[in-house]
């Protein structure tokens, strides 16, 4: 496979800092329908990316490329490297060297997005061109781009997860195939660990949520909670998946060791994004992550084949194998632009423009973002990636819904699995209570 430079290492590793404050000080007037511009006449618009390595910039330089040469009258000018910080300033003071384009990594930041009225609800753009999002995008995708009705962006790519397994592990623990159920995977992962002292010489697999991609959303996928009632109070308490989801990852932890066990094991191991990651060292045989890991692991040249198979499900849910978690990267028009139409016309383009949409899937590596680009004969890629094509396809894939206060419910439900799994919490039921009213409240908090 190609060499990768994961643009998503930068989403998942983001921690909310400041963009926690994100937008809470941007504009609050709206554009929808009211782009006055002329979009047929010569104009140059601002597109600001986070895209810094430089296969990646190769590629939007690319699509940007293709856009010009088929709408020849709109030049764009691209500034990269821009985190939602720098975003933010920019759509609050405006002006024109603002952008009037923006793409950003933080899906959890849509709710600010929306809320705020920093970035225009594009639901008119789609009307007037009659594009049905519905029928464009997977259902995750439309999830996460749009907050209490308002779609204010759109996908730009996307990051599927699913599970890499050790193959020769796998053969010399007489294990024939990836897990399809939690009750597999948690038999699988006990044969495919192998004690070494007080530690491990191999374990099946780290189930931490301190262990890079095993958070807690990630894990919950596998069994479609939903986050949020009707009303938007936090379900956490009240939907059965999340407490089957903490349960499991519980018994996952007690079954392979034990919480310190396993921490001091992972102390020892190598970086996420390192070429010693565990994974790619054989030190630990099975691994939740997303689609950018097959090629990190195939650059780290292994002493084993790697295999990619979607996530287990419950096993009352098993009719759902092959679904996952969904996530991405989103693209939006700033409510300061005075080229809303013009800056329209590159954002439609990007985003449901088939070739133009496969293009930029096989130059930045992550998966398509629009239900034809997912089936286009013209993408470029490992055989075992159309797991994650496949992944974000399925219908019963997930996401974690929009926030007004961006992903600090997440935050918030992750720091009581390291309060679960470590012990320090053990009433279950009382914890979920507990943290959904203390969701409640930051998000009462927000508005």
């Amino acid at each position: 496979m190609p060499e990768v430079i994961p643009s998503l290492a930068r989403k998942t590793a983001f921690v909310l800092t400041a963009s926690l404050a994100l937008l809470t000080t941007a504009c609050t007037g709206q554009s929808t329908s009211g782009a006055t511009d002329d979009a047929s006449k010569d104009t140059t618009i601002n597109f600001w990316h986070a895209w810094s390595a430089p296969n990646e910039v190769k590629a939007v330089r690319s699509l940007v490329a293709g856009f010009e040469k088929a709408h020849p009258h709109i030049h764009v000018n691209v500034v990269g490297n821009m985190t939602d910080d720098k975003i933010n300033q920019a759509l609050r003071s405006g002006g024109g060297k603002a952008p009037d384009v923006i793409s950003s990594f933080t899906t959890n930041n849509v709710g600010k997005f929306c809320s705020s009225g920093a970035l225009v609800n594009l639901n008119p753009f789609f009307e007037r061109s009659g594009i049905d999002p519905e029928r464009t995008f997977p259902k995750p995708m439309n999830e996460y781009t749009r907050f209490e009705g308002n779609r204010c962006t759109v996908p730009l790519l996307g990051d599927a997860y699913g599970l890499y397994y050790n193959k020769t592990a796998f053969k010399k623990a007489g294990i024939a195939n990836p897990p399809r159920t939690w009750s597999e995977f948690t038999a699988d992962a006990r044969k495919l660990t192998i004690a070494q002292g007080d530690g491990y010489e191999q374990l099946g697999f780290m189930p931490d949520y301190h262990g890079w991609e095993s958070t807690t959303e990630h894990y919950f996928a596998q069994f479609s909670p939903t986050y949020f009632d009707e009303n938007g109070k936090s379900n956490l308490a009240r939907d059965p998946a999340f407490e089957k989801g903490f349960t499991l990852q519980k018994k996952l932890v007690d079954e392979l060791g034990g919480f310190r066990k396993l921490e001091r094991f992972r102390a020892t191991l190598g970086d996420e994004w390192g070429p010693k990651h565990p994974f790619h060292t054989g030190q630990v045989a099975m691994q939740l992550d997303g689609e950018w890991r097959l090629g990190m692991a195939e650059e780290a040249k292994p002493e084993f084949e790697v295999g990619v198979a979607p996530l287990p499900v419950p096993d009352d849910q098993v009719a759902q194998y092959g679904k996952g978690y969904i996530t991405g990267t989103i693209a939006g028009i700033a409510a300061t632009s005075h080229k809303q139409n013009a800056a329209w016309e590159l954002v439609k383009y990007m985003t449901t423009d088939t070739d133009a949409v496969v293009g930029f899937a096989n130059g930045i590596h992550n998966v398509p973002s629009t239900l034809e680009a997912l089936k286009s004969p013209k993408l470029k890629y490992d055989p075992r990636f159309k797991t994650f094509l496949d992944i974000a396809a399925n219908p019963n894939s997930t996401t974690t819904p929009a926030s007004v206060n961006g992903g600090v419910y997440l935050v918030t439900i992750q720091q009581f699995g390291y309060d679960y799994e470590s012990g320090r919490v053990t009433d279950l039921k009382a914890g979920l209570k507990k943290t959904a009213a203390q969701i409640d409240t930051d998000i009462a908090q927000a508005k």
